[in-house]
Order: structure tokens, then C-alpha cells, then sequence
């Protein structure tokens, strides 16, 4: 059964990059482009390789009525649907890079893919203003794919995945945060409608870019890696490039908004306010971007005169909307794990006191059901709590304390199972340094490239930073942070569970 499904997820992204295919051709037809050729001919082979797969998949049983169907899968199988499909779609999604020549190699495009794929953003092109429209709207496809997730959207268009009895098992080993909140008693409904929402915003998006100095096909582009809180751009100056406050407010507000649990819009759309209002994960959502945009202000008009670090102050924002839109968007951009520059944008000549508050940014992430990566805000707030019970144990050994979130009790396993997702958080972080300094980078680029891969947030520092990109990199780094945005973006149990020995003994 895994082989047939693997067979449908191909045909499906096959459909995609017939999509950008299309707007190739146009441009082919309109502007002399080239790309068609590479985009069509990777169509044809992930298609080819769809359909073989699919032929050879006939693991099927009869029901009680006598009807074929696709045999049951248990958590063991889910784990691996999950992981391996990410790996195969950026293994065929990277085939439109090499074939146009855009990228030479097959570690910086299977990099670049899986960047794109998992919204990570982060890039190995120095080039990106001379790429045809057709590649770069590929480009902006694996992000909004990858943002929902690929399993959802597939629970949501595929019969064949749907009648499966445990499509829940395949949604949790995807899905971003601590447990699956179903919008309907049947899984394909609630895909369905998170994929509604995932459309009806990135619609708004695009709307709202268009009618300001963006074209359409930018608008188009940014709105498909802004909701999905990507951070891929058609330009090298990303949305720096149009330098325009306008956009900059909409993008910050966008991906704010792609950073809010998506059941929380469904319920405000049915008329359950009262859920938007009691999250308490919102709250602390809202809170933590207004102390943040705050601290930047404060360190824009402060830092010169305090930092003992070298500054160029030619770098910071001028006035007062100028430094609120840019701490704005900076908190936005990397909260969300978006990663989109603005105009003023480069936190490295900003000096030493701007560096730790954005990598705390960095790891921390938005709310669990977004699209964003990181740690995500519930996480934290179960943690901060659970560590403020063994505080109030100790002064009080024979009383119970229990975590509460939304003034509902969070359960013990789910609690150790956020523990546990902390330390093998630290943990990977830890040996990804170790292995990014052994490979030649300094200890600040390997922590704040770590950081950035496992967290699916973007920008780096030093050699992997904004003013250069992660094409510096040896190869080596390369795969191994290919590895971490892929551990990132499905919330490490999934992949890590692979290589335990007793996952692979017996059923």
C-alpha cells in the first residue's frame, strides 16, 4: 500500500509542476524565457515514476461486501508515508533546478528544495533576479505546499488515502504542534477546511500586495511564501526590493496571521468567538510580538550609546514609524519563521544586543497549527508552567498541581511529551553545531544556522546570514541542514522514531 501511495503523491506534484509549466510557457511566449523545457520534462518524469509506483502498489483486500481497498495502515507505516514522502517530493521537486541549469549540483538543489518544501527559506542562490518566472514560481509552489503540510493536503483531495481507517495517524505524524484538533468528526473534512482557510488567505494576500506597487505575478509569488510563512522571494533584495512601507505593513500583518492556529478561524468564521477569545496560546502569541517589537524599539534608540560591540549606525531605521515598522516586521518575519527581509534588515551591523533576542525569535516560533516552524508557543507556555509547579511542590510535597492551558488540564503524557520534544530539541541543536564546526564554520555561524535549519526559519548569521546565503557551506553542512529543516518541519519524533532499532522489529 506505501508504494501506491508514494505513487499518488508523485502524480500529484506532477499536477504542480505542470502548474508552473504553465506560467512558463507564457512567459516563453510573452518574454522569449526558456524554462518550459526544463519544467515540462520534469513533469513528464515525476509523472512517469507516479505512475510506476502506482501500478506496482496492489497491496489491497476485499471487504466484508466483496469491494477492494487499500489495506490498513498502523502508526509504523504513517511514520514512514510521512517522512519518506517529504524526501521523495524534494528529491523530484529539485529536477526543474538542474535541468534549467539554475542550480549545477545536487546538493545545493536537493538544499534548496527541501528549504522550499519545508518553508524553511533559506537559499543557495546568488542569482535569483536573473531566474525565469516559471522556476521561481516553482520556487514559491514547494512553499505553499509544504506549509499546511503535504499529508493534508492529500487527506484532502484523495479518495484513496481517505478511506483508509487511520488517516488520523498520518495527520499527527505532520501536523505542527502537540496534538491534532479535528474541525469534524471525519479527518477529510477537517483537511478540507484547513485547506479553505490556507486559500481564503493566501487569496487576501495576494489582493493585498496587488494593489500595492507588486505585479501580479510578484503578488501571486509572495502571497503563496507569505501565508505559508516561507520566506522564499522572486527578488535577491526580497521585500526590501519594492522598499515600500505598504507593503512591509501587509507582509508583517500577513504573516502574523499565518502564524495563529488555523482552527482558530474556523471557529471565528462559525460563529465561535468565544474559542479565538479564551486561547490562551493566542494570548501569549499577541504578547510576546508586542514585548518584542517593543525591546527593538527601545534597542534602536539605545543601543549606539550602551553596546561595546562595533555598530553601523548607518544601518539602523530613521524616525520613529521607520524604526516601529522595521522592529515590526523583523519580529514578524522571524516569529513566524518567515524570514522575509525588509529594507532595513541586516541584524548583523545592528551590534551584539540585537543578536540574542532574535535568535530567541528564532527558536521560538509561532502557535501550533500554523504554519510555522519553531518551537511553537504552546510548548513553551506547558514547559514555563510545568516548572513552575515543581517550584510550588517543593513548598508544598503533599499538594497536586496540574498544567492548564485555556483553563483546560493538559494531561501528564502530554506533558512529558513536550519535555522530551525540548531536550531532543537541545540535543540535535547540540549536535548540529558540532558537526557544522567541525566542517569549518565558527561557533556563532554554526548556532545560528542550527537554529535556523531545525527551527524552519531562514536566516543564518556570518557566512549563512542576510548579506550572503548558505551556498558557502560545504557540502557536507549542506545535507546534514537539509536533515534538521526536514526534523524541523515534522516535529522530529517523526523522522527520529526511524532510526530506533525497535521500530524496525516485527509489528
Amino acid at each position: 500500500m506505501k508504494v501506491k501511495i508514494f505513487g499518488v503523491f508523485l502524480l500529484v506534484e506532477a499536477a504542480f509542476e505542470l502548474l508552473a509549466s504553465i506560467v512558463a510557457f507564457y512567459y516563453y511566449r510573452t518574454c522569449g524565457e526558456s524554462d518550459v523545457v526544463a519544467l515540462l520534462s520534469s513533469t513528464m518524469i515525476t509523472a512517469i515514476f507516479g505512475f510506476i509506483l502506482l501500478s506496482a502498489g496492489r497491496e489491497m483486500y476485499k471487504n466484508q461486501r466483496g469491494r477492494k481497498e487499500l489495506a490498513n495502515m498502523d502508526m509504523k507505516d504513517s511514520f514512514i508515508i510521512v517522512t519518506f514522502t517529504w524526501i521523495f517530493f524534494a528529491l523530484f521537486g529539485m529536477l526543474p533546478f538542474l535541468f534549467y541549469g539554475t542550480i549545477n549540483n545536487v546538493t545545493d538543489a536537493f538544499f534548496e528544495t527541501m528549504s522550499g518544501l519545508t518553508t524553511t527559506g533559506s537559499t543557495v542562490l546568488n542569482n535569483i533576479n536573473e531566474q525565469p518566472h516559471g522556476i521561481m514560481m516553482w520556487r514559491s509552489i514547494l512553499q505553499w505546499l509544504g506549509g499546511l503540510g503535504i499529508i493534508v493536503l492529500f487527506l484532502a483531495i484523495i479518495p484513496a488515502i481517505n478511506r483508509s481507517s487511520n488517516k488520523i495517524m498520518l495527520f499527527s505524524a505532520e501536523a505542527p504542534g502537540i496534538g491534532v484538533k479535528k474541525l469534524h468528526p471525519k479527518m477529510k473534512m477537517t483537511a478540507r477546511r484547513l485547506w479553505g482557510i490556507y486559500i481564503i488567505l493566501t487569496i487576501l494576500c495576494t489582493f493585498a500586495y496587488w494593489v500595492g506597487p507588486m505585479n501580479l505575478f510578484d503578488s501571486v509569488c509572495h502571497s503563496l511564501t507569505t501565508v505559508a510563512t516561507g520566506g522564499f522571494s522572486t527578488r535577491q533584495e526580497s521585500i526590501g526590493y519594492w522598499d515600500s512601507p505598504y507593503i512591509e505593513y501587509m507582509c508583517s500583518f500577513f504573516m502574523l496571521a499565518s502564524g495563529v492556529n488555523f482552527s482558530l478561524y474556523y471557529f471565528l468564521a462559525t460563529g465561535q468567538g468565544g474559542m479565538f477569545r479564551k486561547n490562551e496560546e493566542l494570548r501569549w502569541y499577541v504578547g510576546i510580538t508586542f514585548f518584542f517589537v517593543a525591546l527593538f524599539i527601545v534597542l534602536f534608540y539605545y543601543a549606539p550609546d550602551v553596546t561595546t560591540v562595533k555598530t553601523d549606525i548607518n544601518a539602523y531605521p530613521h524616525g520613529l514609524e521607520e524604526t516601529f515598522r522595521t522592529s515590526l516586521f523583523h519580529v514578524s518575519s522571524l516569529l513566524t519563521s518567515t524570514g522575509f527581509q525588509s529594507s532595513c534588515y541586516n541584524y548583523e551591523l545592528w551590534g551584539g544586543l540585537f543578536i540574542m533576542p532574535t535568535l530567541i525569535i528564532l527558536v521560538s516560533g509561532a502557535c501550533a497549527g500554523s504554519t510555522s516552524g519553531g518551537l511553537k508557543i504552546i510548548r513553551e507556555v506547558i514547559c514555563i508552567k510545568s516548572i513552575r509547579n515543581v517550584f510550588k511542590q517543593l513548598l508544598h510535597p503533599n499538594a497536586v498541581f496540574t498544567v492548564k492551558i485555556s483553563k483546560e488540564e493538559v494531561l501528564p503524557e502530554t506533558t512529558w511529551r513536550v519535555l522530551i520534544f525540548m531536550f531532543f530539541y537541545i540535543l540535535i541543536l547540540i549536535i548540529g553545531v558540532v558537526v557544522l564546526i567541525i566542517t569549518g564554520c565558527s561557533l556563532e555561524d554554526s548556532l545560528f544556522s542550527c537554529v535556523s535549519c531545525l527551527s524552519n526559519g531562514g536566516p543564518g548569521l556570518g557566512k549563512s546570514g542576510f548579506l550572503t546565503n548558505f551556498a558557502e557551506l560545504s557540502v557536507v553542512a549542506k545535507w546534514f541542514l537539509s536533515f534538521l529543516m526536514l526534523v524541523g518541519r515534522l516535529e522530529i519524533f517523526t523522522v527520529i522514531v526511524l532510526f530506533s532499532r525497535s521500530f524496525w522489529k516485527g509489528k
